[in-house]
C-alpha cells in the first residue's frame, strides 16, 4: 500500500503561532487561514498481481464459476459484525453475514478485514435516463482509501453494517471474471434502447468503491473483469479511480481500446500532499495520480481528471483549482471536471468528527450547510461550476470525455455524457438516482 510520511502530532498546547498568510483568492466559504503543506518525498509504486477467476486464456469454463455456498449458520468473526441477528438478515446483508474471511498475505495490524462475497452477478443495472451510464461494476464493497468525505459509505448500510466500517471491512466479489462473461452474454446490449444510433450501453467501473484500492493487488477482481472485456468487441467502458495502480493494467486497457471504447477518470481533489493525506488517508499521493494520467495518455488511453468533490474552504480556492487544472493539462488530461461536495448522513457521521479534530473553525458552517441536506447551497454550487468552467477554457480542457450524440464503437469522440454540475432541480433528482445505481 502506498503511504506518505507520517504526520507529526501537534503538541498538547496546540501548534506554534504563525504569521497569517495573505489569501490572494478567497474561498467562497467564510474566510479561514489558508492551510500550507510540506511535500513528502517520492515513494516507489508497489507492483500488482494478475487477475483471478479464469483460466490462462481468460475465458471461463463450466467449472470456473464456483457454486454459491449454502448459508446455514454464520461462523467465526461473522457473528458480531452486523447490526441485526443473522437470522433476521435478508438479501445482500445475509450474503455478507455468511461471507467467509478472505486469506491475505498482509500482516499489519492496521490492515482491513477481507471477506469473500458470493454474488450472482457483476453488472448492476441503472434503469434511468438521468444518469450517464446503463451499467455499473464495483469489484469490491467498501474501500480502504478511507476518504473522510466518501459518499459511498451508505452502501455498507445495505449490508446492515455501519458506514464507519466501509474502509475496514472489505468484501471481495467472488468469481468476478466468469460472472462478467455470463452477464455480457445474457444481460448486456450493444445497442442502447434509448438511442436510435448503434451505440453500446455504457459500463462505469468504480462508482461506489475504488477498483484499484490495495485489495486489488491481492485479489485481482478488477484485472479479471478487464481481461473479460478485452475478449469482447464493441463495449463502452469507463474506470474511475484515485490510484496509480491502474497503470499496471495498461496492457489490457490497450487491448480493450483496440476493439471497444474505454477511458479512465483519475480523481485528484488537491495538489497539496499533506491535505490529501488528511482527507484521503490511504490513497496514493496527488503527484502519483497525475503521473498515472501521463502514463495512460502516453500509452494512447483516453484519460482525464476529476476534481470532485470540491470541498468548501479546503479545496475550493481559485488558485488551488487553477494549479490543479494546469497540472492536469500538463499531464496530458483530455478533460477536467469538478463538482461541489455532497455529504450524505452516513458520511457526515465520519466527516464532522474529522472537521472537529482537524479544522474546528469550519465545523459550524459545514453543519449549517449540510445538516438538513446533503447538498451545498445552490449559489455555492453555481459559483463552483462557473469557476471550473473558466479553468477549462483557460487550459483548453474538455468538460467531459465524449459528446452524447456520437458515442460509437472505437470512435475517438465516444459519447459518454458526463453531466456537468448544474443547479437545477432535475440534476438533484439525477443525483439521487445515481446513488441508487452506483451501489451495486
Amino acid at each position: 500500500m502506498l503511504t506518505s510520511a507520517t504526520l507529526r502530532s501537534e503538541p498538547a498546547g496546540g501548534p506554534p503561532r504563525r504569521r497569517r498568510a495573505k489569501i490572494l483568492t478567497p474561498s467562497l466559504f467564510p474566510a479561514v487561514p489558508h492551510q500550507r503543506d510540506i511535500e513528502p518525498a517520492a515513494q516507489p509504486v508497489a507492483p500488482g498481481i494478475p487477475g483471478h477467476g479464469c483460466g490462462v486464456s481468460g475465458r471461463p469454463t463450466a467449472s470456473s464459476i464456483e457454486p454459491l455456498p449454502a448459508l446455514p449458520h454464520p461462523t467465526g468473526s461473522t457473528q458480531n459484525r452486523h447490526r441485526k441477528p443473522a437470522a433476521e438478515l435478508v438479501g445482500i446483508a445475509r450474503l455478507a453475514a455468511f461471507s467467509p474471511p478472505a486469506p491475505t498475505k498482509r500482516s499489519a495490524d492496521s490492515r482491513p478485514e477481507y471477506f469473500l462475497l458470493p454474488v450472482r452477478s457483476i453488472l448492476n443495472r441503472c434503469d434511468s435516463e438521468r444518469v450517464p451510464f446503463e451499467w455499473t461494476i464495483n469489484p469490491y464493497r467498501g474501500c480502504e482509501f478511507a476518504c473522510r468525505y466518501c459518499y459511498a459509505r451508505y452502501t455498507h448500510e445495505y449490508m446492515e453494517l455501519d458506514g464507519g466500517e466501509f474502509d475496514n471491512k472489505i468484501f471481495v466479489k467472488q468469481n468476478a471474471g466468469p460472472l462478467l462473461a455470463r452477464d455480457l452474454d445474457h444481460r448486456y446490449s450493444f445497442r442502447r434502447s434509448t438511442s436510435d444510433s448503434a451505440s453500446p450501453e455504457h459500463i462505469a467501473i468504480g462508482t461506489a468503491t475504488d477498483p484499484y484500492q490495495p485489495a486489488e493487488r491481492e485479489f485481482g477482481a478488477t484485472r479479471a473483469i478487464l481481461e473479460q472485456m478485452a475478449l469482447r468487441e464493441g463495449l463502452s467502458v469507463s474506470i474511475t479511480t484515485k490510484s496509480n495502480q491502474v497503470v499496471r493494467d495498461i496492457d489490457v486497457l490497450k487491448r480493450i481500446a483496440a476493439r471497444s471504447t474505454v477511458f479512465v477518470n483519475i480523481t485528484v481533489t488537491t495538489l497539496r500532499a499533506r491535505l490529501a493525506r488528511l482527507l484521503e488517508p490511504r490513497a496514493p499521493r496527488p503527484d502519483l495520480r497525475l503521473a498515472a494520467v501521463k502514463a495512460l495518455r502516453e500509452a494512447g488511453i483516453a484519460a482525464g481528471v476529476f476534481a470532485s468533490p470540491i470541498l468548501p474552504v479546503l479545496t475550493d480556492r481559485e488558485d488551488d483549482l487553477d494549479a490543479l487544472a494546469r497540472a492536469a493539462r500538463d499531464a496530458g488530461a483530455q478533460w477536467f471536471f469538478g463538482g461541489a461536495l455532497f455529504l450524505m448522513p452516513s458520511s457526515q457521521k465520519q466527516f464532522f468528527p474529522f472537521l472537529e479534530e482537524r479544522f474546528p473553525k469550519l465545523l459550524k458552517q459545514y453543519r449549517d450547510w449540510f445538516a438538513r441536506s446533503g447538498y451545498a447551497p445552490e449559489k455555492y454550487r453555481c459559483e463552483i461550476a462557473e469557476r471550473v468552467a473558466r479553468l477549462r477554457a483557460k487550459y483548453n480542457l474538455g468538460a467531459k470525455p465524449f459528446a452524447a450524440e456520437t458515442r460509437v464503437y472505437n470512435a475517438p469522440q465516444l459519447a459518454l455524457a458526463l453531466r456537468e454540475e448544474t443547479c437545477d432541480k432535475p440534476t438533484l433528482i439525477a443525483s439521487e438516482t445515481l446513488r441508487s445505481c452506483a451501489a451495486g
